[in-house]
């Protein structure tokens, strides 16, 4: 079963040096970037660097830096789901250094009301996906570090927010009635893909995660609404808030 696969008492026979050499230390903070109308504005506005790259057979990854008020960012497009953008987290901490990640992105609100014009920051995040159980011990949930410090980001700015549970997801097309019905039963106000996964390989190789959501779409059972999805994924106000919560940290 998947919840046994946790497993720390024997050493990994796949390292990352077996493909990258030995670990590197260029920078110490890094965006994870979801959309690729924010990536391509970053490349285009900002005087940026190209510092490693993320090898897979299906096309690579490159990892840029940017300078941001005297400090020096790294940044990258993300692939989405939770193993893939937990995995890519381990090989850009290796080929950069990099161990201070902010991740911001898209979810679907499962209480319009509580979402609706505000910034979600997660607490917890429900483990509907597989990777977590690989680097962190089997339970329903995961809690999310470093909420009360981006809460407290958040406040001290006068940006509107809420905090809460959400549900990490494998497969958007499995979010039905009964399943949206059992997360917001305990306290799941947004739905999205990476979280979990994320923040469980953060917490196994201690690294520092700093996540915050927009909703897009809104799970209504009957009237499934997608009017916010382009605004919540591709708007620059994320990219300039996480900039501002990089230089913070």
């Amino acid at each position: 079963m998947i919840i046994d696969s946790y497993d720390i008492n024997s050493e990994p026979i796949v390292k990352l040096e077996n493909f990258y050499g030995e670990k590197q230390h260029l920078v110490k903070k890094c965006m994870v970037i979801f959309s690729k109308v924010i990536y391509e504005y970053m490349l285009e506005k900002f005087p940026c660097r190209q510092i490693a790259e993320v090898r897979a057979c299906n096309g690579n990854i490159p990892v840029w830096t940017l300078p941001y008020e005297e400090e020096t960012i790294a940044f990258y497009l993300t692939p989405i789901g939770s193993a893939l953008a937990a995995g890519t987290i381990a090989e850009v901490n290796h080929l950069t250094g990099a161990s201070v990640f902010i991740m911001f992105g898209s979810c679907g609100s499962l209480d319009k009301e509580a979402t609706d014009g505000k910034f979600i920051l997660p607490t917890e995040a429900y483990r509907g996906e597989g990777l977590s159980y690989y680097f962190a011990e089997p339970q329903d949930y995961i809690k999310i570090k470093n909420t009360d410090k981006l809460a407290e980001f958040f406040k001290e700015r006068k940006l509107p927010y809420v905090q809460g549970r959400v549900w990490t997801t494998d497969s958007m097309l499995r979010e039905t009635v009964n399943l949206v019905r059992k997360r917001k039963e305990e306290g799941c106000i947004a739905v999205e893909m990476e979280l979990a996964g994320v923040q469980a390989i953060s917490d196994f190789y201690g690294f520092e995660l700093y996540d915050f959501l927009v909703a897009g779409d809104v799970l209504i059972e009957g009237n499934y609404e997608t009017d916010g999805l382009s605004a919540a994924n591709h708007d620059l106000d994320k990219l300039f808030l996480a900039l501002q919560i990089a230089k913070s940290v």
